[in-house]
């Protein structure tokens, strides 16, 4: 098969990949010397090759899942020398694990698609200390089951985690400054706040006028 760029021959294996039911990842480069235009590129199936064995640590919670098993299916996209168009050099199509069945390929990360829809429904349900997995379930019965989520549960839980990096040690601000918004909405609300010599919040007084 022949491609005008190697975006396109990339983008053809991980459409086959969605399809056959496994994910890939893209791997050796090489490149030409005089102008270093990418002459050959692989693209593997993700469980290509084994991870070294970490030393166990005696603080470590969670065993990590084997993701590598030695999988040698892969493309190898060449560039014709003479244009500047691909083709497929070399084509290895057995794996060495389960391919994932239709039932469950929207688990596998070509089928996955994390839009802002999905960040603004965790947003939402944070603020009502709802947390990352609680959401995931509620969002499935929402659109109709984990078919249709187009998103993972690990993937609800690294946003929440970044929401929850971005506002650590800025709770008090975000509070204070919730509470103007209302008092501008509601002219009888009020709030009294003290800070100490760090601008940490120690005290905070609510009320409203009669």
């Amino acid at each position: 098969m022949k491609f005008d760029t190697l975006q396109q021959g990339i983008t053809f294996y991980e459409n086959y990949a969605r399809v056959s039911g496994f994910d890939t990842r893209l791997y050796y480069t090489n490149k030409r010397k005089p102008d270093g235009k990418i002459s050959l590129k692989y693209c593997v199936c993700n469980k290509e090759g084994f991870r070294e064995t970490p030393r166990l640590q005696s603080n470590c919670k969670k065993k990590r899942p084997i993701t590598r098993m030695g999988c040698n299916a892969r493309i190898t996209l060449k560039l014709i020398n003479d244009q500047d168009n691909y083709i497929i050099f070399s084509f290895h199509e057995g794996h060495t694990h389960p391919l994932t069945t239709p039932n469950s390929a929207h688990h596998t990360k070509q089928s996955r698609n994390f839009t802002l829809a999905h960040k603004k429904y965790i947003m939402h349900n944070s603020r009502a200390n709802t947390g990352a997995n609680k959401s995931y379930k509620l969002m499935k019965e929402h659109v109709g089951g984990y078919q249709n989520m187009a998103a993972s549960v690990t993937d609800f839980k690294n946003f929440q985690g970044d929401i929850r990096k971005h506002i650590r040690g800025k709770n008090a601000q975000m509070l204070i400054e919730n509470f103007k918004r209302k008092q501008e909405m509601c002219s009888s609300f009020f709030f009294k706040y003290e800070v100490d010599d760090k601008q940490h919040l120690i005290r905070l007084f609510l009320g409203r006028c009669n």
